[in-house]
């Protein structure tokens, strides 16, 4: 995968011409330096969700983009950018196994004008937008290619685990004629037993939890002394975490992202209630002012505010993920609006309360806490209504010994132990029931 950089763009508008090409216009800024822009660098982020192509440039652009079929291709014309090694270099970058791209390219198609030409595998809906300069990031000009039919993380998880798929119940209303064999099979209700010391029911199904690797791809979260980047430890650690999880007899782990690419903070959300997720964990490594800041913390979300100052800033800084990591905004719809009405919200954060003491007490035995206890702040990531949400944050990879263990082995797997643990106590204490229908989405 490759490296690169971006920058961002003036007013859109959307020309839709016969057949099937879409092209966006970009009005140029006015005042533009005499100096043509320049393209600094090009990030390529491949993954099954969609592949990015991000162009970071130091002034605005002006570029319109269509499609072309027979073969399958995204073109893109730059006007007045500056031909450099970074654009005659984009058919190196490209992995020989993107799912979506088999060729990138870039030449002087005519006097003023520099053509991309992306070659792709199948039929693709693409994005195309700008994002303006933030954090270390200037202009950037982002090409998203979105399969035709999306990642169904349902069926994912069900190829990845077969024996899910009997207790597994998706939803409760009678099924359509059209759906597939392995929809029908899901769909097989819970066999709900009572315990007899308790009277309790007992559900015999697989409990489904979602981990969150913070940040991913564009974003790269916070960067320690030493050159980690936080992405990749949240990346490794929650791995080991699904290994630990889908070894138990009860319990999966689904994974919002499973490599370096980025996903909006309302979409990994998305993701943990399309599979009715029983759990939803957000693993990050934090990151303070002063070098001497450690110990790990847990974070659950709040509707009244932050508990402390240090809570409001992380909350914050996570919350400026979609910035960073780049979201096309013209396609954003209203998720997190709708969700953050739902009457359920107040009973999932007292239960997500109770999941992060546990988690707190377990990672107390492997790690310095921060704080002795559950924090909570308003939280992006952290607001599906109906499932108990924590984010961990693992420790401070701003401080340099720290940095050192989160990037150790040895130490991941005890991270991934103590988590394992504090969720097991929670649903000793809290034993799932059956399965209900979610929340309409609109």
């Amino acid at each position: 995968m490759s490296k690169g950089t971006h920058h961002s763009l003036g007013r859109r508008r959307l020309l839709r011409y016969a057949g099937a090409s879409l092209i966006f216009s970009v009005s140029p800024l006015a005042g533009a330096a005499a100096k043509l822009p320049s393209v600094l660098a090009v990030r390529i982020w491949p993954a099954a969700d969609y592949t990015r192509v991000t162009l970071e440039h130091d002034a605005p652009l002006k570029y319109t983009h269509f499609t072309v079929e027979n073969p399958d291709r995204l073109v893109v014309d730059i006007e007045g950018v500056e031909f450099n090694s970074v654009l005659d270099s984009l058919a190196r970058k490209v992995a020989t196994d993107d799912p979506y791209i088999k060729l990138l390219r870039a030449g002087r198609f005519k006097p003023g004008v520099v053509r991309l030409v992306m070659e792709l595998k199948s039929k693709v809906n693409p994005q195309v937008f700008e994002l303006k300069p933030v954090g270390e990031y200037g202009h950037r000009l982002v090409l998203d290619v979105y399969p035709v039919n999306p990642v169904d993380p349902l069926m994912a998880l069900l190829e990845g685990r077969q024996d899910a798929v009997e207790p597994f119940r998706m939803d409760p209303e009678p099924l359509a004629d059209n759906k597939s064999d392995d929809a029908r099979r899901i769909e097989k209700a819970p066999e709900i037993q009572t315990s007899k010391k308790s009277g309790k029911p007992i559900v015999d199904r697989l409990i489904t939890i979602t981990l969150d690797p913070g940040h991913g791809g564009e974003d790269p979260g916070a960067v320690g002394k030493g050159g980690s980047f936080e992405k990749n430890v949240t990346l490794a650690v929650a791995k080991r975490l699904k290994a630990r999880i889908d070894a138990e007899p009860n319990m999966r782990a689904v994974l919002t992202r499973d490599s370096d690419f980025f996903v909006p903070l309302q979409m990994r959300v998305q993701k943990a209630r399309r599979v009715q997720s029983d759990l939803f964990l957000s693993i990050h490594a934090d990151a303070w002012i002063k070098p001497d800041a450690r110990g790990s913390s847990v974070f659950v979300l709040s509707e009244r505010g932050a508990s402390s100052t240090q809570a409001r800033m992380l909350a914050q800084r996570e919350n400026e993920a979609d910035l960073v990591g780049g979201v096309n905004l013209a396609a954003k719809d209203l998720f997190l609006a709708r969700t953050l009405l739902d009457l359920s919200q107040t009973a999932t954060i007292n239960d997500s309360l109770k999941l992060g003491k546990y988690l707190l007490g377990e990672l107390g035995n492997v790690n310095t806490l921060h704080k002795d206890h559950v924090e909570q702040a308003s939280f992006a990531v952290l607001k599906a209504p109906d499932i108990p949400s924590a984010l961990i944050e693992t420790a401070f990879i701003s401080n340099p010994e720290e940095e050192r263990r989160l990037n150790d082995d040895a130490y991941q797997d005890k991270l991934a132990d103590a988590i394992v643990r504090g969720v097991r106590q929670y649903f000793t204490r809290h034993p799932v029931g059956p399965k209900a229908k979610l929340v309409a989405l609109g």
